[in-house]
């Protein structure tokens, strides 16, 4: 069925974790319990190939293979995003698989490689927009040092609907949003804790790892700020934050981990997470993480 693209970016972009069995091996279907939650709560749009999903621990096999899955697991249901990304023709193999797939609209990750140029960086895009076949993109900025022109001409090109602006900069975002199509949807990137900031100069939606986990928390964090009410927004917010703290710590490195874990502790083994990611929690991490997920029943 038909899905309106500009609403579920307004939405929740739910990134999923990838689970792997016991030898280590990707295993998609032990997402099908989480993913039915998350679209009962109101998750508006999942995301596969995502950070929370260990793309880059990924080969592209496993990636090609996990959105192939995942659209499977969906059926439907609401549109899917589809991480792509790394080099150039990793990137738009991945683009094509997604297509074929299913993917509603691709998220194409900001490459990593030490020698990116602006103009190379649109190069890029456009060689990923091309490959998959008039997809629709969201741009994943991590990093905004390249200035509002740059992610202007990035913003100009055919296909882009969206950007997920993953910085802690609001005036940048501001600047930004002013140099750009008013049609194209900016979604906050670093989850809901900064939502209320950078919805303030005009970012719509939010994307979120917590939903694999307390998908409900996610969606009231959400109806809270499409009304307009941002105490009851930094209210929900507080009452989830200890999550995101521990996420947080080690460089980031425990991002995926602590979902992991409590996914684990929830009943859903999805494995451990790959090096260079942090496996597992320390005792002090996992008995913060226990006393949250007791204090919100998650357990």
């Amino acid at each position: 069925m038909p899905h309106d693209l500009d609403t579920a970016l307004a939405g929740i972009s739910g990134i999923l974790v990838t689970p792997y069995d016991d030898a280590g091996e990707i295993a998609p279907a032990r997402l099908a319990p989480i993913l039915d939650r998350a679209l009962a709560a109101g998750v508006h749009m999942p995301v596969v190939n995502g950070n929370t999903g260990e793309f880059y621990a990924l080969t592209t096999d496993e990636a090609c293979t996990m959105v192939r899955e995942v659209a499977a697991l969906l059926d439907g249901r609401a549109p899917l995003l589809a991480g792509v990304g790394r080099g150039v023709r990793d990137a738009c193999r991945l683009a094509r698989a997604s297509a074929e797939a299913g993917a509603a609209a691709l998220m194409i990750h900001q490459p990593p490689d030490p020698f990116v140029s602006p103009r190379g960086t649109v190069d890029y895009v456009k060689a990923v927009i091309d490959a998959g076949g008039g997809l629709p993109v969201m741009l994943y900025l991590r990093n905004d040092a390249m200035g509002t022109q740059a992610i202007a001409d990035l913003c100009a090109l055919p296909g882009v609907k969206g950007v997920k602006w993953a910085t802690p900069n609001p005036l940048k975002l501001a600047a930004a949003i002013d140099a750009c199509d008013p049609g194209i949807t900016w979604v906050c990137g670093l989850a809901e804790i900064w939502a209320p900031p950078l919805y303030a100069v005009g970012a719509r939606g939010f994307t979120s790892g917590l939903i694999n986990v307390w998908p409900e928390r996610s969606a009231a964090i959400h109806a809270a700020l499409a009304r307009g009410d941002y105490t009851q927004a930094n209210h929900l917010i507080a009452g989830m934050r200890p999550f995101e703290e521990i996420r947080a710590e080690e460089m980031n490195g425990t991002n995926v981990t602590v979902v992991k874990a409590a996914l684990l502790t929830q009943g859903h083994d999805c494995g451990p997470t790959r090096p260079p990611s942090a496996w597992p929690l320390t005792d002090a991490q996992q008995a913060r993480l226990d006393g949250f997920l007791a204090a919100n029943e998650l357990a």
